[in-house]
């Protein structure tokens, strides 16, 4: 089963990582109302500290319509619509099954994640239908203190990408993030202890080197996202084994990565939920390295 080409599994779990943002609106807490201020910090907490992915799955609709009421009442918020983009990107990404539904959803995460960046930045308003060259220049422009918004444009763009993965028009899209989660890293490599190194270590590692990849580079980057988040993050590591090392056919590392991930303690503050599914994928993929690394 060794894999020689990009395939349609190419980008699945890009955006499982925005999970540690499922409920994110703490990121917009200065321009919400005290009382819904602490509410949200404290569904947040316990969101993300929650062992139990299946709660989460059941809970978390109510809460995206919440945050649809309040951005239909301040259009023009930026941390609303990027805390929006935040919850749609998770919720499509990680627990919705339906490929048409998700599109939906992910469409929903898009459009909030461009509004945002706009919103938080008027220079790249309508810049995501720029030709490429264009485009990047301009995100090129994003100064940093807007890393939170473009953080949230890519990472939405992302799952939008994985959702519709079988369309290689939309994969096309995957250079447009890759500039965008370049940028963040240039603003601020530390932003959510490195989460766009993640991301661009799975766009590294899509592509073999013979075709023209650059899954060395994507090793460098998921080695520096573990290094920033003193591996707190156990999804890095399974993305680390599924996207690149499958795709070097290194059993060795895939193997040890994984069962790091299995024997670690996924109680870390802010990171429970992350680390639940991140063992939970974890298991399933050592259980078919067998398979997968025949010769």
């Amino acid at each position: 089963m060794r894999r020689t080409v990009a395939s349609s599994r190419s980008i699945p779990f890009l955006a499982i990582i925005a999970s540690a943002g499922l409920v994110s609106v703490v990121g917009c807490s200065t321009v919400i109302a005290p009382v819904t201020q602490r509410a949200t910090a404290g569904l947040t907490s316990a969101v993300l500290d929650h062992d139990d992915p299946e709660t989460v799955r059941l809970g978390a609709p109510a809460y995206l319509l919440m945050v649809d009421a309040l951005i239909a009442g301040d259009p023009d918020n930026s941390g609303l619509l990027v805390a929006g983009a935040q919850l749609y990107s998770s919720y499509a990404s990680v627990f919705v099954d339906d490929q048409p539904r998700a599109a939906k959803l992910a469409e929903r995460s898009r459009r909030y994640g461009w509004q945002g960046l706009c919103h938080a930045d008027t220079v790249t308003c309508d810049s995501w239908r720029l030709p490429f060259d264009e485009f990047e220049a301009i995100i090129d422009q994003v100064q940093a203190k807007n890393v939170p918004a473009l953080f949230a444009a890519g990472a939405s763009w992302a799952t939008w990408v994985q959702v519709n993965r079988a369309d290689w028009t939309a994969v096309a899209d995957k250079a447009r993030v890759e500039a965008v989660m370049k940028r963040v890293v240039a603003l601020d490599d530390r932003y959510r202890n490195g989460a766009a190194y993640t991301y661009l270590g799975v766009l590294n590692s899509i592509i073999p080197a013979a075709l023209g990849g650059k899954p060395e580079q994507g090793r460098a980057d998921f080695e520096r996202s573990i290094e920033l988040s003193q591996g707190r993050d156990l999804m890095t590591k399974v993305l680390f084994a599924q996207e690149y090392a499958r795709l070097v056919f290194d059993r060795e590392l895939h193997d040890r990565l994984l069962e790091e991930v299995i024997a670690a303690d996924p109680e870390v503050p802010g990171y429970v939920l992350t680390n639940t599914l991140a063992q939970e994928q974890a298991r399933r993929l050592l259980a078919d390295s067998q398979d997968y690394f025949a010769e």
